[in-house]
Parts: structure tokens; sequence; C-alpha cells
């Protein structure tokens, strides 16, 4: 019996061995949660364990732990370091789900025909690391695995990977490997494969301006006291200029072009603007002045209110000028711009446009460097040839808009290189309401994914 064999085989358990750890709510940033994360990593670890991996371990952290596990078949092969996380993102606003979010449900939609899995943490990250927990179990199995396979599955990426640097420092000899493998990314299409090359890195604030000392009655102070909502929808309005151009002094200082060559590139990967403004329902899209819609999305520099809040937001009215009005503000940065570089300028920037009349902090949430992956590696390689097995066609070169901090750490820290091998889709609805995860999607990757291993044993060696 071969890999695919014993997926199709045992097919109806590995879908519902997934339903079953999508129910676990591990939401990392909420505290209320702390016991059913905690509970994640221990179901994690058993599926490792069932699936053949030995020295299975939930390691502690300061924070959630991180479960690792491995199989070494012989010191002469290579070995790949497959990371992923069990944390998932909180549900919020759950009116806007059409089911709840740990009751997985299963729907045909237009882009999944064949059915796709709605729940939180379908896509992001559950679907997509069990994977490789069922692809391993596959090859187990089977008798074959054709290089050293290390999991690395942590609990804490949905808030910062904060304590991950330190575990990988503690525990580098234990993690050598030859690269990571990551499926946390997607591709252009269910017929148009693509490996994810480049990631955007993060610089993530929050703001918080203050006016007078109290809640000020607006009948009796309004018209001469500082009212900090309105002065900080001005700050934030001035961020950006007619043309989309961020306003912060130095932000495009060390961003590098990309060539005519690559854009051209870029610009024959398959993109539809109408199929794009259709998926979110919107009537135009927007952004920086002289690039496409793509390039915007993957390869420049953005800035972006993620959050706004102050005064009274209860039922009925309350007529109030607010104490204090706060703004959570993320970057997303292309290489070479550093996030406390980014941080700091912009800092000094709303530090330097503020009135007289408010206090203004600035708090640096978390942040990330960018990352790019070669595609002339053998570990590239491996994937694509991985994915044009699989797929019947070669994938696409493709840059992410999204952040993984944790890639550019996998170098500096391990000296390792990382392959963005994902199986989702943009429209997935990750961090939104009705996240989803499609079946065709998910079984293309446990069918992939031992290709990867093999592919790469044979080009490594």
């Amino acid at each position: 019996m071969d890999v695919k064999d014993y997926m199709n085989t045992h097919r109806e358990r590995m879908l519902e061995e997934l339903l079953e750890l999508l129910r676990i709510p591990s939401i990392s940033a909420d505290p209320a949660y702390a016991e059913h994360t905690l509970k994640c990593a221990d179901v994690v670890a058993d599926h490792l364990r069932k699936a053949g991996a030995d020295n299975v371990e939930v390691v502690a952290t300061k924070g959630y732990p991180v479960v690792y596990g491995e199989k070494l078949v012989d010191p002469t092969k290579p070995t790949v370091l497959v990371y992923g996380h069990y944390d998932v993102q909180p549900a919020d606003p759950i009116d806007l789900w059409d089911s709840p979010a740990f009751e997985p449900v299963i729907k045909k939609t237009e882009l999944h025909p064949e059915g796709a899995i709605f729940a939180r943490g379908a896509c992001d990250d559950k679907g997509q690391f069990f994977m490789h927990v069922k692809a391993f179990e596959a090859m187990v199995a089977t008798d074959q695995v054709p290089c050293n396979i290390k999991f690395m599955i942590e609990g804490e990426e949905e808030v910062g990977s904060v304590h991950l640097e330190d575990f990988l420092r503690e525990h580098k000899e234990r993690l050598a490997a030859d690269v990571v493998l990551v499926s946390d990314t997607g591709i252009i299409a269910n017929d148009v494969p693509s490996i994810t090359t480049g990631l955007r890195g993060l610089s993530y604030v929050e703001v918080e301006v203050t006016g007078p000392n109290r809640d000020l009655h607006s009948g009796l102070y309004g018209g001469a006291a500082p009212n900090p909502i309105n002065i900080l929808c001005e700050m934030i309005a001035s961020l950006k200029d007619e043309h989309q151009h961020i306003t912060v002094e130095g932000f495009y200082d060390d961003v590098e072009e990309l060539s005519a060559e690559e854009r051209t590139a870029m610009a024959e990967a398959p993109f539809s603007e109408e199929a794009y403004k259709k998926s979110i329902d919107i009537g135009a899209v927007e952004g920086e002045a002289g690039f496409s819609a793509p390039e915007r999305m993957s390869i420049r520099p953005t800035l972006d209110v993620n959050g706004i809040w102050g005064g009274y937001m209860g039922e009925g009215a309350k007529t109030v000028i607010a104490s204090k009005a706060y703004a959570k503000i993320s970057m997303r940065l292309v290489p070479h711009q550093d996030p406390d570089d980014i941080t700091a300028k912009f800092e000094a920037h709303f530090n330097k446009i503020a009135p007289e009349s408010v206090k203004l902090k600035v708090t640096a949430m978390h942040g990330g460097q960018p990352a790019v992956t070669p595609t002339d590696s053998a570990a590239y390689q491996a994937a694509s040839a991985a994915m044009a097995h699989t797929y019947g066609k070669v994938p696409v070169p493709v840059r992410s808009g999204g952040s993984i901090p944790i890639v550019a750490s996998f170098e500096q820290i391990l000296g390792l290189k990382t392959v963005l091998m994902g199986f989702g889709l943009d429209s997935d609805a990750i961090h939104s309401p009705n996240e989803h995860y499609g079946l065709f999607n998910y079984f293309k990757g446990i069918e992939t994914i031992p290709h990867f291993h093999a592919e790469f044993a044979e080009r490594h060696a």
C-alpha cells in the first residue's frame, strides 16, 4: 500500500480527527481559554504519538507549551523540521458566524464544490499543520519515511510567538535540521498551485490619546475642551496622502524596489480584480498609486488601523467628550525594513503631529522581520516537484502579504531557511467569521507532503 492508498483508506478517520481538534477553543489571546489551549497541546502530542513519532513531549515555556516529536531514521539523511501552531484567533464577532465557531460543519461553496470545513482554525492553522501529522502517519504506516522528520507545534503564534525565540535558543541542538517546512500560507486557486517565496514583516502598535482628566459633558465643555477621539481620527487620517503614500517620515527609506522583470512576473500570475472585489463585496479596490492590487498586497509596505475606540459605546445616547481615545495600528513591512526601526519612526512621527492639547502614548505590541525564500534551493525545488506531481502543473512562486514573524527567527537562531508550502485559499476567511478550509485542500496536502520529503531527501543527497 502506498501513501495515497493509505490516506484514501483512512480518509473518514483523518477528517473526523481534524474536526475533533477544531472543537477545542484554543484561543491564546484570551486567558479565559487557557485550559482549552493547554488541552489542545496534549491532544496534538497524542496524535503525534499515535502517528509514530518518537520522543514526543509537551515542552513548557513561559507561556503555552510547544509540542515536539521526531522520527530519526538515518543520520546520513537530511532532516526536515515541521512547524505549525495549535492556537487560534478569537471568534469575535461571534454574531457574524453562520454556525458556531467551534462546532465545525461541512458545507459546499463556489470555490470548494467538494465541501469545506467551517470552524475557527480550520485553515489557520489546525487544518494545515494536521495535514503534516496525517501525512507522517501514512509514511510511517507504509514504511516510507525517506528522511528524518521533527515536529515543533507552538501555541502562541496568534499572539506573536512571544516565547518561541527563547525556545529555539534553549533547544537549538534538538531542533537541528536542514530546512523548516511550514503550511500556514495558501495557493492562488485549487487549479493554480503556488508556493510562497516571501512574507511581509510586521510592526504592531497601540496608541492612546489623553485629553481632559475625566469624561466631560459635551454641552458644557464642547467647543473648547480637546476631544481625543476627534484628534486621534485627524491624526490617523493624516498618515496617508492623496496618493495613499504613507506619510511617516523615513517609512520608505529601506524599501527595495522590485525590478521590471519581477513586476512582470507578478503581473503574469493569475489575478482577477473583478473576482477579488466580488469575494469581499466591495465596489472598487484602493491603495498606493502606481502599483497593482497584487503588488499592494504583497511587495509593498502598508499601514492599517485594526481597531479604534473611545467614549460611550453602550446602548442609547450619552453626551460626553471622552477623556481618552485608542487605536491599534499594524504596518506590514517588506525586505530590509526593520520592525523596531519602523516602530520608532511611527512613534516619533505621531508625537510630532499630536497637538499640545493632548498627551500621547505609543506602545509597541509585537513585530516580526520580513522573510524571503530562494527559489533555487533544494528545498524549494523539492516543494515545487511535489506539488507538480500531485497537481499536475508546476506551482507559481508568489510573495505573500501576510506575516509569520518566527520565520526570520528560524534563520537568525537556527540558521535554517523555510519553505512555505501552504494549501489554503485567500478566500478561506482566516481571522474572520466563517473561516473555512476545503476538503480538497486538506487531502491534497496530505497527499503532497510525502512527495516533498522524498524529493528533498533525493535532492539534498
